[in-house]
């Protein structure tokens, strides 16, 4: 089953794309520039075969391989508990923000067995790995911003303290969009946290971006940035 699959991905790889998509990877050196809406096909196409044997054999020599186990882990139907093994077996192979934030957006099955998953996350949060971490924030900003969760995603994000940049980012992408969805709960969070000045601050630049935010809300956020001496500019 690998080598039809490889075979597929090669033949849609686009050089001119592969040049663009590294360029938003640079940690990884594997891409070969398939678009991802020819790999989400293969994905729907194997959901409905012999998936469970694909993920068994399925290799990850390139970042397409593994966006496709990614993608098929989404797409496929079974019950909760081998769901979650299959997610738990895939979580070590992500190395980079596009697999992890394309393989969370996918576990809608989620919205049916919240309870379960806020449980099954909470681990991820607590990690010492970038990746283990950006999974769980990112499981909670795609899936945890209404209430009731609102009120527990907030002092756990404040909990992370991980130095590595695709943390940090999660961590105020998710915090950005806590205000977007909830922005009375997430104020008073806001004037009130122990985030490190580059997360806060990113935070709310990306609050500042949204389109869903008043031109006086975006104000506001510029004028509750913290004031970052260069040398820690540098350090962040």
């Amino acid at each position: 089953m690998e080598t039809p699959i490889r075979t597929q991905l090669l033949s849609l790889a686009e050089p001119e794309y592969q040049k663009f998509a590294a360029s938003l990877i640079p940690n990884i050196t594997n891409v070969l520039g398939v678009r991802l809406p020819a790999i989400r096909k293969i994905a729907k196409q194997i959901a409905t075969g012999d998936w469970r044997t694909y993920l068994d054999m399925a290799e990850g020599e390139y970042f397409e391989e593994v966006m496709l186990q990614a993608m098929v882990i989404g797409h496929v139907q079974a019950d909760l508990e081998e769901l979650l093994t299959r997610i738990a077996t895939f979580v070590p192979k992500i190395d980079n923000w596009s697999v992890c934030d394309s393989f969370c957006a996918g576990l809608k099955y989620t919205k049916l067995h919240p309870e379960a998953m806020w449980n099954f996350i909470q681990p991820y949060l607590k990690s010492d790995q970038e990746y283990e971490i950006r999974f769980g924030v990112v499981m909670l900003l795609n899936f945890y911003l209404d209430e009731p969760y609102i009120y527990e995603v907030l002092p756990l994000l404040d909990q992370i303290k991980h130095e590595a940049y695709y943390v940090k980012m999660a961590v105020a992408w998710a915090i950005s969009m806590a205000y977007v969805r909830q922005p009375e709960v997430t104020m008073p969070y806001l004037r009130h946290n122990t985030l490190d000045d580059f997360t806060y601050n990113k935070a709310l630049q990306k609050i500042t971006e949204s389109y869903r935010v008043t031109p006086e809300d975006k104000q506001l956020m510029r004028s509750m940035k913290r004031k970052v001496s260069k040398q820690t500019k540098t350090t962040s």
